[in-house]
């Protein structure tokens, strides 16, 4: 859902407000400000669901090596031919 252009009143220190005028060019700064928002958000919604991962790979680990074991002897079987 796109929406239109909101506008804020946000604080910088100078020195950023400065490099963010070198970096963005004339008459840029908000689209390089939405990029990077954007951007930032996406990287914390990444390590959310990362987190999210590992936490649910670890509740399923003594389930798996549950089932591997009980499945070592089958997997094993007619490998002393070789």
């Amino acid at each position: 859902m796109q929406s239109g252009p909101v506008r804020l009143n946000i604080t910088l220190p100078e020195n950023l407000v400065q490099e963010l005028e070198r970096a963005a060019g004339p008459r840029k700064k908000s689209l390089f400000i939405a990029q990077a928002v954007r951007e930032r958000l996406e990287r914390l919604e990444k390590q959310v669901l990362e987190k999210e991962l590992e936490r649910g790979y670890r509740a399923s680990r003594k389930q798996s090596l549950d089932l591997a074991t009980e499945f070592e002897a089958s997997d094993l079987e007619g490998w002393d031919a070789y």
